[in-house]
Order: structure tokens, then C-alpha cells, then sequence
């Protein structure tokens, strides 16, 4: 199937093209600077989108956005935050209903801080928006699609949890201090952190794409959330490493600012419910077996 894809260079990018490809799904990217034949120029910034009416793709899948974790939340950076995702998907989602031959679904990418911190209380789809800078993020995101789905197209918006890979993301970061024997939780460490293994995210993917029954917003998150004391706990197990460092709340208020909260203390406890309704079936589903698989894919 013919599929467009956003953020493909991306760490989940990445990690569907390679799957997309290996099933043989004809891919085309949409790109700043085209650097491959087919590739499609677009930005945002401009409300440049260089689609023509006769283009056709089956799947859309969006995922462009700005790191969250890449820098202090200052007032631009949060704008930008924000702009990147609701221009990028307003500008996407009207174009593709201008389409002489629109596509099947209209896959975009969410977060789970939509909820913002709600402590131990379970999250499901049917729940609404929290408070704070993320929630009001991913609302506005989630909204910038509503063209497509009012097109008559399926629209998924997938609510990303923490990503667990050994080539980008949290993990990642972690790993270092980790094995040196300096990990330990941020806190208290009571706070619940929402996860997925990478290749159980590029499996919902799929999942969406052929399962027709799917739309609206689906939590891409195992169904055993942890707290971060766990969370940590569990890495340094895996390591067989020690993690008896813990870094105050506010130390990391001090440094981070506001997103130490968003992204390091906030509890959110989010549950699949949509994907276990649908069928789908975790391979990795706990915390442990996901990092030792995971952590054998690092050099």
C-alpha cells in the first residue's frame, strides 16, 4: 500500500519505515529538503505542502513534531512545541481532503500527556484533557486533524506513552548514568510512568491500519504501567547495577523548570483500553522481559 509518512526521521519514524518496508509498503516521505526521488517538500512554517491533487496514498501516517525534551521550556520553545504540531496537522489534514482520491486513515501522532498528572487514577480513551502545558498541546493537536475525520476520513489520533528504545528517547538517556551505577528516581518515585517497547508501538501501527474498526484516540501504552521506583528499580536489575541515587523534586524544578514537572514528576496511569477491546496483543507487556530484549540491542 502506497503510504505518506511524516517524521520519518524520526526515532518511531525509523522504526515503521523499516517494518513498513519489509512488508513491502510503497513509501513516500514528506520532507524539508529532498534528499530522495519521491520525496514531497513541505513547511508548515510557510503553509507549503507541495501535494497535487491526482497524488493518492492509502495510509497517512503524521508524526512530525519538535522534541519536547530538547531543551528548557521557555516561552518560544513552548510556542514552537505547540505551533509545529497544530500547523503541521491543520496544513496535512486540509490538504489531504483536497485530494481527488483521498486515503483510508489518517494516522496522527498524540501523547498521553493529554491527561496531564491525575496520580494513581486509571486513564482511558473516554477521559478527558488534564491541565498544564501538555494537555493543552495534545488537545490542540489532536484537534488540528478534525478536517480528515470530517472528510469521512478514519482518523486515529495514538496517544504515545514513554518509548522505550536503545536508540533514542528516554531510555537511551538513561542508560549511561544507569550503568555507571548513578540511576535512581526522580521524587519520590511514586509517580506512574506510562510505557511501550518500541516494536509493540510499530505492531499498533499496523494494527490500526487494518483494523477498520479503530478510530478517534487510542492509548499506545502496555497495559502495565509502573511507578518511576519501579521503573528504576527494574533497570538497574536488568544492568546489574545498583540505583540508590534519587534526585529531589526540587532539583529538578531547579534545573528543568516547568517541564520537570510535565515529564519526570507528573502521574499519569494510562490504560490500552481500546487496543485490548480490538485484540491486539502485547509481546511485550511487562516492564522486566521488555528491557532485557531492548537492552540486548545495545552495543
Amino acid at each position: 500500500m502506497r503510504t505518506l509518512i511524516s517524521g520519518s526521521g524520526g526515532l518511531i519514524g525509523m522504526a515503521l519505515m523499516a517494518s513498513l518496508k519489509q512488508r513491502g509498503y510503497e513509501i513516500v516521505r514528506l520532507v524539508r529538503r529532498a534528499s530522495a526521488e519521491g520525496d514531497i517538500l513541505w513547511s508548515p512554517e510557510q503553509n507549503l505542502l507541495r501535494l497535487k491533487p491526482e497524488d493518492h496514498f492509502d495510509i497517512v501516517v503524521h508524526l512530525a513534531g519538535e522534541n519536547i525534551g530538547a531543551g528548557r521550556w521557555t516561552a518560544g520553545r513552548k510556542e514552537r512545541i505547540l505551533q509545529s504540531r497544530v500547523k503541521g496537522t491543520q496544513l496535512l489534514a486540509e490538504s489531504l481532503t483536497r485530494l481527488e482520491r483521498t486515503p483510508a486513515v489518517f494516522i496522527s501522532a498524540s501523547a498521553v500527556g493529554y491527561y496531564g498528572h491525575r496520580g494513581d487514577d486509571i486513564m482511558r480513551e473516554e477521559n478527558g484533557p488534564g491541565s498544564g502545558f501538555l494537555s493543552e498541546v495534545c488537545k490542540a493537536w489532536e484537534t488540528a486533524a478534525d478536517p480528515v475525520k470530517k472528510h469521512g476520513i478514519r482518523t486515529v489520533c495514538l496517544r504515545f506513552g514513554m518509548v522505550l528504545s536503545p536508540h533514542g528517547g528516554a531510555l537511551a538517556r538513561m542508560l549511561l548514568p544507569f550503568k555507571l551505577g548513578l540511576g535512581g528516581k526522580f521524587g519520590d518515585g511514586c509517580q506512574y510512568m506510562s510505557w511501550i517497547a518500541i516494536d509493540d508501538l510499530v505492531a499498533v501501527i499496523h494494527h490500526v491500519i487494518y483494523d477498520a474498526s479503530v478510530s478517534g484516540p487510542v492509548n499506545v501504552v502496555s497495559p502495565n504501567p509502573v511507578t518511576n521506583a519501579e521503573f528504576t528499580k527494574t533497570l538497574a536489575s536488568v544492568l546489574h547495577r545498583p540505583a540508590i541515587f534519587n534526585v529531589p523534586a526540587r532539583a529538578l524544578r531547579l534545573i528543568l523548570g516547568e517541564m520537570a514537572n510535565a515529564l519526570l514528576l507528573d502521574s499519569t496511569r494510562v490504560e490500552p483500553a481500546k487496543l485490548l477491546a480490538t485484540g491486539f496483543e502485547f509481546k511485550y507487556s511487562d516492564l522486566r522481559p521488555a528491557l532485557e530484549y531492548l537492552l540486548l540491542q545495545t552495543p
